[in-house]
């Protein structure tokens, strides 16, 4: 329990170390206005990062077929949040159709 702890702190102090002095000088930094733009895709780039490999990759292989809940899912979510732009609506439909897919097929 005391290594838990330990490593807990270990890792608490690691990542406030590192974040801190940015965060405190971030008032005497300016950063260029096209630099604040290309920020602006950093988000969307590290959520399709995250998101494209959790809906097609199953254990080592793509998954493609119709039988992907997951994919379904996703193309609803899409969909929905391409017509609607509603974040809550998207991913209730998402999930929901997600489900009920992953229902249906017994996967």
């Amino acid at each position: 329990m005391t290594n838990e702890i330990a490593l807990l702190c270990g890792m608490t102090l690691v990542t406030f170390l590192i974040r801190y002095p940015l965060l405190a000088m971030s008032d005497r930094i300016t950063l260029s206005p096209r630099l604040l733009q290309a920020l602006n895709y950093v988000p969307p780039a590290v959520l399709t990062a995250i998101v494209i490999p959790a809906v097609l990759v199953n254990g080592d292989s793509l998954w493609l077929d119709p039988s992907n809940p997951r994919i379904i899912g996703a193309l609803a979510a899409l969909g929905i949040g391409l017509w609607q732009k509603n974040l809550l609506l998207t991913i209730l439909i998402g999930m929901g159709t997600f489900l009920l897919w992953q229902g249906i097929g017994g996967a």
